[in-house]
């Protein structure tokens, strides 16, 4: 039987009164706020590509999910010890499809936005009615262009203006573009940079992700798909933009004719198709805006989590080389995979300037793991474990404002589950939660 939201949220927020919602794990250094209950049934709530799942506006937190009726949540609290006020909004999503996750950032004059429900349909946007409010508007259009096919939207902060980039597909797997927005938080609107940044020419798509750096400049990778079966990822690219998107360029500073073609983009690594290459992964920079982009692949005889990385405009590559064992990728639709695709940061520790992989590995028991190394140094890379507990099929997602602005690492926690080929296994509601690390483990200290 499913409890209801509304008594469920009293329940909680009584918790964190009299008991404490923190938990402290022996030997982890950290603490869970509980925020709700989400749908598990699969992995809607917890996929990759959330852009983003959890994200920080000056003190207040935000983050959002799908509840065990498919409702949209939005909760926020006050940072540091706040509790979470959560509202269950007028807007449902598909939640048979893990493809149709939540993406929310708040621009810098504090209103929430919202984008959900989207696999190859009619966009689904809405934003806050007032700034730092959880009361959320009546659906509304961005720009009313390309707005009909809408799969895998994205929100990125503009560290300069306070506005906000919005990225998505139109078109299908295998013969898809990448649709570029901006919104100006002076006239509240939105206009479209471009129709296609990344053009498939009807033959490929691009799956990509992007990283806005401190000083502002944006950086885009991607992978290429030729049809609808993962096992055609090849290759991954590589943009950026120094001006808000208006113009692109290779790393080299030479500008790119646009949109940018298989036959036009710079390539950070060859990769052939086949090589279990996953998709949709994540990057970041370090503090001088070298851009690291995480992924994985198949290499010597093993599937190993590979960091691509651009130091003094020359492509490096590193293989972490910790886990033993291999799998194949193939086929479509959302994927059982033993693995999550990664996460990753960059902290200067000790003075040192440390590279951090967040992930999942069914033969480390499915917990949060964390694994750490300064690139710098010939030395084996090091993991720990944030939970002592599974957390099934669950994929990484992490407060990146709040990390850029602190250094503080809030993670997305849920235990969800996933079976091949977008198939169900239904379940009832688990605990939404954000874990938060206290110290960054280095050199074996947590």
């Amino acid at each position: 039987m499913k409890m209801n939201l509304l008594k469920l949220n009293i329940f909680s927020l009584l918790g964190c009164i009299f008991i404490s919602c923190s938990v402290q794990q022996k030997n982890i250094n950290t603490t869970k706020s509980l925020v709700g209950m989400g749908w598990s049934s699969n992995s809607v709530n917890t996929v990759i590509f959330r852009q983003n799942a959890v994200t920080t506006h000056n003190n207040t937190q935000f983050t959002a999910y799908y509840d065990a009726d498919s409702y949209l949540v939005v909760a926020k609290r006050t940072l540091p010890n706040g509790v979470w006020l959560t509202s269950k909004t007028q807007y449902t999503g598909n939640t048979t499809d893990a493809h149709n996750a939540i993406s929310i950032a708040v621009d810098g004059a504090g209103y929430l936005h919202v984008s959900w429900d989207h696999h190859d349909n009619e966009l689904r946007y809405a934003k806050s009615k007032v700034p730092l409010s959880l009361e959320l508007s009546d659906k509304i259009k961005m720009t009313g262009i390309n707005e009909q096919k809408v799969s895998y939207p994205q929100f990125y902060n503009l560290t300069k203006t306070g506005g906000l980039l919005f990225m998505y597909r139109s078109g299908q797997s295998g013969r898809g573009v990448l649709v570029l927005n901006k919104y100006d938080i002076k006239t509240k609107k939105w206009t479209q940079l471009y129709q296609n940044l990344i053009d498939g020419e009807n033959y490929r798509n691009a799956y990509w992700q992007a990283y806005v750096d401190l000083d502002g400049n944006i950086h885009l990778s991607w992978v290429w798909r030729e049809t609808y079966d993962v096992a055609t990822n090849h290759d991954i690219a590589y943009a950026k933009s120094t001006d808000d998107g208006v113009t692109w360029q290779k790393s080299t500073g030479e500008k790119y004719q646009l949109p940018i073609t298989q036959s036009s983009a710079e390539y950070s690594w060859k990769i052939p198709q086949n090589s279990s290459l996953i998709n949709q992964t994540a990057m970041t920079t370090d503090n001088q805006g070298n851009p690291y982009i995480a992924s994985y692949w198949n290499d010597g005889g093993k599937t190993q989590y590979q960091i691509v990385y651009s130091i003094n405009q020359t492509w490096k590559r590193e293989n972490t080389a910790f886990r033993s064992t291999a799998f194949e990728l193939g086929g479509g639709g959302t994927k059982k995979i033993p693995i999550s695709r990664p996460e990753i940061f960059i902290s200067n520790e000790s003075g040192e300037k440390i590279t951090y992989l967040l992930f999942r590995d069914a033969s480390r028991g499915n917990k949060i793991s964390l694994a750490y190394k300064n690139l710098d140094k010939e030395s084996s890379w090091e993991i720990r474990d944030l939970t002592e507990k599974s957390v099934g099929d669950w994929e990484p997602n992490f407060d990146k404002e709040l990390f850029k602005k602190t250094g503080k690492v809030h993670i997305f926690e849920q235990e969800v589950v996933q079976i091949d080929g977008e198939g169900l296994k239904i379940r009832n509601a688990t605990p939404v939660e954000i874990n938060e690390l206290k110290k960054l483990p280095y050199k074996s200290q947590l």
